[in-house]
């Protein structure tokens, strides 16, 4: 067990990169793009993942891992069960947080924002791009509730595994289950840099143009 004087003396120097306010695109989404190509090309693991932060009627936030799905001026997309916390959350405060930290690169992204649904016909066609495993994983789980133990989990699974055992009849998408889209109010881009004076470049969206702004570390 680590004592508090070892996680206290835990540190890593950051000095990997820069981020200038001369050199970062005029687009948040863009600028995005750009590192998110780059954490594509260095390898970084699983460069999708990102935490998603929601808060509750009663003001409780709560925070997960999810993957992010899709990207651009629609915003980001995820996929989930509505009737999860996360999703119940949303319902009742459509607002939330993500972040991307992408240690390999010294590098973190914080997205603030309003969440709205995708469009049936979007949640429809990305169910269908899914491993059939996937798909019957999302429906058969009653995701964020309480359930008796494991067994019930996949006695459920199998008797949808038998339903579909041919293969000659497609899933369709459950109505408890689709996307959403984290439409961008601002983005932070950081840059981990020597003795703690790391980068911090601000977007905020105003009148649906972008503003840049350099935050002190």
């Amino acid at each position: 067990m680590l004592n508090k004087t070892h996680i206290a003396g835990i540190r890593t120097e950051y000095e990997m990169g820069q981020l200038n306010e001369e050199e970062v695109a005029a687009d948040a989404i863009v600028q995005f793009q750009a590192w998110f190509d780059e954490a594509l090309e260095k390898e970084v693991m699983e460069p999708n993942a990102m935490t998603l932060s929601t808060v509750s009627a009663a003001g409780r936030p709560s925070s997960r891992i999810v993957l992010l799905k899709q990207v651009g001026e629609s915003g980001f997309g995820f996929f989930t069960n509505y009737q999860s916390r996360k999703g119940l959350e949303l319902s009742d405060n459509p607002y939330a947080a993500l972040l991307f930290f992408w240690p390999e690169l010294q590098r973190q992204v914080r997205v603030t924002g309003r969440v709205v649904k995708m469009s049936p016909e979007l949640s429809d066609a990305y169910f269908q791009s899914r491993p059939k495993g996937s798909q019957m994983g999302a429906i058969v789980s009653p995701q964020s509730r309480e359930i008796a133990n494991r067994n019930a989990l996949d006695a459920a699974l199998s008797s949808l595994e038998k339903q579909y055992e041919s293969g000659s009849v497609s899933l369709t998408r459950p109505q408890h289950w689709g996307g959403y889209w984290l439409v961008p109010e601002a983005i932070e881009f950081w840059q981990g840099r020597r003795g703690r004076l790391h980068d911090r470049i601000l977007y905020k969206k105003q009148d649906d143009e972008w503003t840049i702004a350099r935050l002190a570390p």
